[in-house]
């Protein structure tokens, strides 16, 4: 049999075949005076055991060992060792798909915010933010925007218990009576400050509302924790103008002397 005849048998491409001779898995058949290689029966057996152990996800550096290895010994340890890897891809196939569920449930609904996909919980209090938004008479501030795009970035590095505190402590925030509509008066607030020069005596007064607006769960975990770290927090404040970064650190300061 030519390449090309032993490749179709068997279901695999001449490429593949190539490659294997290359790597060792396949040896090289006998050539004829023509160069061409003339395959056997023998060389179509090896070649299928090659295709039938990749199918099971082996890597050729697996197949190897397996090939090398005539009593088949090696083949037993591989498989379990490929059945375990297995069942771990399983397990968090089966926790994707657990996570995706409630993804594509609002997706379906249009309720998916632009930052998605998040954790329910904040899935959550975007829906509340959108609805607070929904009722201003007009367009939303564009530092509620922001708000959500961090919440949005701590939502996915804070480890998973931080995550579950954090958006518990916001969510009990936003669920006392007001709590949105004095959120969104501050985002309103924050926004007119935007050309404002970092002295302006409004800047004092957002502030003050911001600092009173966190919750005490929220503010004693900040004297435990310590303010943010500082590499985190200048990038953070470069995202805003001059005054409303002088909110935001006037805010921190109030927030950690209470915490005192």
């Amino acid at each position: 049999m030519r390449i090309g005849e032993i490749a179709a048998m068997v279901g695999v491409t001449t490429r593949a075949v190539r490659h294997y001779h290359h790597l060792g898995l396949l040896p090289e058949p006998v050539r004829l005076a023509n160069g061409y290689r003339e395959y056997t029966v023998r060389d179509a057996v090896l070649l299928a055991r090659i295709r039938r152990l990749t199918e099971l996800g082996l890597g050729l550096d697996e197949v190897r060992d397996v090939l090398a290895e005539d009593a088949g010994r090696d083949l037993v340890e591989v498989l379990e060792e490929l059945d375990a890897d297995l069942g771990r891809q399983e397990a968090l196939v089966h926790e994707r798909r657990a996570r995706l569920a409630p993804l594509l449930e609002q997706a379906r609904e249009g309720r998916l915010p632009a930052e998605g996909p998040v954790s329910p919980m904040l899935a959550e209090l975007f829906g509340d933010m959108a609805r607070a938004s929904a009722a201003l008479p007009g367009p939303e501030p564009a530092i509620a925007a922001k708000d959500r795009e961090l919440l949005a970035l701590l939502d996915t590095v804070a480890p998973a218990a931080e995550q579950e505190r954090l958006m518990g402590a916001m969510r009990r925030m936003t669920e006392a009576p007001g709590a949105m509509e004095r959120a969104y008066a501050l985002y309103e607030e924050l926004d007119t400050l935007a050309d404002a020069d970092p002295a302006d005596p409004r800047v004092e007064r957002t502030a003050q509302g911001l600092a009173d607006l966190l919750p005490d769960e929220m503010v004693a975990q900040l004297g435990t924790d310590g303010p943010p770290q500082e590499g985190f927090l200048d990038a953070f404040l470069a995202d805003f103008s001059p005054a409303q970064a002088a909110v935001v650190e006037r805010a921190l300061r109030l927030v950690m002397e209470r915490a005192r």
